[in-house]
């Protein structure tokens, strides 16, 4: 999805125009670096591929039940069932818990698009909650406010890798006997209460793509759950979408599986990622030191232990000013997300929700992520402190220039 830019105040924009603007225009710390991390393990990295160009079996094989195994162990869980992309796990997850096409699936609007998207793939609807104004997750208020008489199930999205209220959450979805998705997707890792996600509901599901905390170098994905026939399900339709008759298929059927150079590519890396959320968490502290002193809306909300921080995440009210400011001081930065999901789904829902949701809506507008990635060094990290202070206090000058 593109990054949209939020109108800002006409005259704050010219007012903020020359600003640094000989300091370069192009980005020399970039939001984020994929070639560090491949520089790093490069040898290990040619080393699983040469295995399976070998093997002279690319799909379906060895490799991708190895990573099975070994992810479900990291996870300490029962089943792990590697599909070809996180989006795939999302919609395999619904269709092996029962959800049907007309059914309601409560969801969040501002996590990208990624849990709408799968729900309207297999043909149900999504309905969106209310997000906590401090963590940016989904709100147990704004969940039993979306359960509809025709919802069949909820996900709930771990962004940014920040844990949402996971156990209040679990036990509105069991109260109403709904089954519990979790989208892991930024959040490889992290814990609540020591207990990993996507071991708190029904299912999770886990997206590898190349600038995720576990990436491969392409698309992949992941199940995990507990119950062995909602397993066994997930494994059927991974096959052939198989709709649990073998004279009923899904729409979209079509083989699912993991690819085998991307499977060996994560059993490399699966080892290193306890060693990268820790470094991801220790970058996320020291931004929360040197921001302590400023407004209390640019600190990443919710600091919590168990988080892994895809991405540090912070508000401010003029975003796209201090991400152009940023920009003109060599540092890139990126916004997530620009616009709630009911912008872009049909049946006239952003109208109909946009009024209802407005700590969606302000998120959406306020939020910018820093560089957060285990490869940057001290003297980047200070860097970047100094320049978002720095564009700061060019931003309020502006202001006071036009007041």
């Amino acid at each position: 999805m593109e990054i949209e830019n939020i109108p800002e105040d006409n005259r704050v924009t010219r007012d903020m125009e020359g600003i640094d603007s000989k300091q370069g225009e192009f980005v020399d710390i970039p939001f984020i670096d994929l070639t560090r991390q491949y520089s790093k393990y490069r040898y290990e990295i040619k080393m699983a591929i040469d295995r399976v160009l070998t093997s002279g079996i690319y799909a379906s094989g060895a490799e991708a039940e190895g990573f099975e195994s070994e992810f479900a162990e990291y996870y300490g869980i029962a089943n792990c069932i590697s599909v070809s992309s996180g989006m795939q796990a999302l919609e395999i997850s619904l269709a092996a818990l029962g959800i049907q096409s007309g059914d309601d699936v409560v969801t969040v609007a501002n996590a990208g698009m990624h849990s709408t998207a799968a729900i309207l793939g297999i043909g149900a609807i999504p309905q969106f909650a209310e997000i906590d104004a401090h963590t940016l997750t989904m709100s147990p208020e704004g969940l039993v406010n979306a359960i509809t008489p025709k919802t069949k199930a909820v996900i709930v999205t771990h962004l940014y890798g920040r844990v949402a209220d996971i156990e209040s959450i679990a036990a509105i979805a069991d109260s109403h006997h709904l089954p519990l998705v979790e989208d892991c997707f930024q959040a490889n890792g992290a814990r609540v209460n020591g207990q990993p996600v996507g071991t708190w509901g029904n299912v999770g599901c886990f997206c590898f793509a190349p600038a995720k905390n576990l990436g491969a170098l392409g698309e992949a994905g992941a199940i995990i759950t507990q119950d062995p026939m909602t397993a066994e399900n997930a494994r059927r339709i991974r096959q052939n979408g198989d709709n649990f008759s073998r004279d009923s298929h899904l729409a979209w059927s079509k083989s699912r599986f993991m690819d085998e150079i991307q499977a060996a590519i994560l059993r490399v890396k699966l080892p290193l990622l306890e060693e990268w959320n820790l470094s991801r968490r220790m970058i996320a502290q020291t931004y929360a030191i040197c921001f302590d002193d400023l407004a209390a809306d640019l600190k990443c909300p919710n600091q919590v232990n168990g988080s892994v921080f895809q991405h540090y995440v912070i508000r401010i009210e003029h975003r796209d000013l201090l991400q152009k400011s940023l920009l003109h001081k060599g540092i890139g930065s990126a916004v997530h997300y620009p616009a709630a999901d009911y912008v872009y789904t049909p049946r006239g829902q952003r109208e109909k929700q946009h009024e209802a949701l407005p700590e969606t809506d302000k998120a959406c507008a306020e939020v910018l992520s820093l560089p957060c990635y285990p490869e940057l060094n001290p003297w980047e990290i200070e860097r970047i402190c100094g320049s978002v202070k720095q564009s700061l206090a060019e931003i309020d000058r502006a202001a006071d220039l036009i007041s």
